[in-house]
């Protein structure tokens, strides 16, 4: 399987900034392989390789933070915990870079550690006579470290509750050791394959941490003894759970 990503900074931003101003500044397109990277107590180095796939050189400045959750929202702070080298780096054109990282501290005995690579375009100046907007590239890489002692593991438990104007508020506690990343889930009424409301798109809950989402459905008079259906699918693999559809 392929681990790497590439990423254009001229996505949909451009759709919408197309619109509004003449020009944009040139494109930065990465090839970054890993996108994620699992470090221990026996392995405390990685290689991060990142590949500027555009015509134009590219510089970008390599920072690491501590990553932690608080009320469903990511929080980042500075640390020396882990060390990427080298911290700024100018690529070019058709050309890669390699990045260092290694943890700096011993591996937690029990839970696992959890960090970001950010990843921050350094914009050049912008030629004679340009008017338009630059858009800088900024992406993080989760770095995750495996406790010393014992194999980390996610511990799921979801919950529904009934909401008014038809919205569902699906819940997420994550009980265990280590992240769970939920790529996508869906609900379903007992008996039928048919979902009422889906939810898209890749979020992390961190050990211990916790996460909601609110989905607009359909009438939820069907809804037989107040129970509901839900497929997930993460990373610790796919789950299928019966809940009971709580009142507000």
């Amino acid at each position: 399987m392929n681990n790497s990503i590439v990423i254009n900074c001229l996505g949909t931003m451009f759709c919408t900034l197309a619109l509004l101003v003449p020009q944009i500044a040139g494109a930065a397109v990465w090839d970054v392989d890993p996108v994620r990277i699992e470090l221990s107590q026996e392995q405390q180095t990685a290689a991060l390789t990142i590949k500027n796939e555009s015509d134009q050189p590219t510089s970008l400045q390599v920072q690491a933070v501590a990553w932690a959750q608080e009320g469903g929202k990511d929080v980042y702070t500075p640390t020396r915990e882990l060390l990427v080298s080298p911290p700024i780096v100018t690529i070019a054109p058709k050309s890669e870079q390699v990045i260092r990282v290694a943890l700096r501290r011993q591996a937690d005995a029990s839970k696992e550690l959890s960090y970001r690579i950010n990843l921050q375009e350094l914009p050049p100046q912008p030629r004679e006579g340009f008017n338009g907007v630059q858009v800088a590239l900024r992406i993080g890489l989760p770095v995750f470290v495996q406790p010393e002692k014992d194999q980390a593991a996610p511990k799921m438990t979801w919950n529904v509750q009934r909401l008014p104007d038809h919205q569902l508020k699906v819940g997420l506690q994550n009980h265990g050791t280590a992240h769970v990343q939920v790529s996508d889930f869906a609900l379903y009424l007992p008996g039928s394959e048919q979902s009422i409301a889906t939810q898209a798109g890749s979020t992390y809950v961190l050990a211990g941490q916790s996460q909601e989402w609110l989905l607009k459905t359909g009438s939820l008079q069907v809804v037989s003894g107040g129970q509901l259906r839900i497929k997930a699918y993460t990373d610790a693999g796919d789950t299928e759970t019966q809940l009971v559809l709580d009142k507000p």
